[in-house]
């Protein structure tokens, strides 16, 4: 396992499956795909899954564009399934009903996150899952920033999935957890991790400037 630097429990704590949601189409990037920018001497969608991997010991869905893609290829050896989203230029909830559809039967609730936010690290999918209490009324358990902005990751209880399955287009589940925003726990993250995307190549320079070409920490 590769681990950032907040070291996290191995084997992890927790069984519940991961979504990665890795479908889009990075077009904002001037044909550049984000997803294969390296950041830590690998591609930014290898990155994150095994980020994911490390902080469960469920199963690891990644959502994908139509094979052939390159995105494939940095899956391999990871231990995750690659889950093929044939109508993913229709939006990210086209992904996230696959994502979904893919899950082991039975499963009580899901994380899933983006897999463009660079800055989120295992420490902070594992800081969401131990907030995990299913026994509680809670719906919904979600990564904010340090000042208290919604974010990424979320942890949604099996409850909501046929209504996150109706949605449409390119909102994701947002429509669905503003209905539920008074059974959502928010989970503080350090700083912006939570929401910190980079979709355009200028993004990307300033980020990589900003971190002075240092590993990350």
């Amino acid at each position: 396992m590769v681990y950032d630097a907040v070291m996290v429990p191995s084997p992890p704590l927790t069984e519940l499956p991961i979504i990665l949601l890795a479908a889009g189409s990075s077009s904002r990037m001037r044909g550049r795909d984000k997803l294969l920018e390296q950041v830590n001497g690998m591609s930014l969608l290898r990155l994150q899954t095994t980020r994911a991997r490390a902080a469960t010991a469920g199963p690891v869905l990644v959502t994908l564009p139509p094979a052939p893609h390159p995105r494939y290829a940095e899956l391999i050896g990871c231990d995750a399934t690659p889950v093929t989203v044939p109508d993913a230029a229709s939006g990210m909830s086209a992904s996230l009903r696959r994502g979904l559809l893919a899950l082991p039967p039975r499963t009580a609730a899901v994380m899933i996150f983006l897999a463009d936010l660079v800055a989120l690290e295992t420490a902070d999918l594992v800081t969401v899952f131990d907030k995990v209490d299913l026994t509680t009324d809670a719906m919904v358990w979600r990564g904010v920033t340090s000042k208290g902005k919604p974010g990424h990751p979320l942890v949604v209880r099996s409850t909501l999935f046929a209504a996150l399955m109706t949605l449409q287009g390119d909102t994701g589940g947002a429509e669905v957890i503003r209905q539920h925003a008074g059974q959502t726990i928010p989970v503080p993250l350090p700083g912006n991790r939570a929401l910190l995307d980079l979709d355009t190549p200028d993004d990307w320079a300033a980020w990589r400037a900003a971190q002075n070409t240092a590993p990350e920490h």
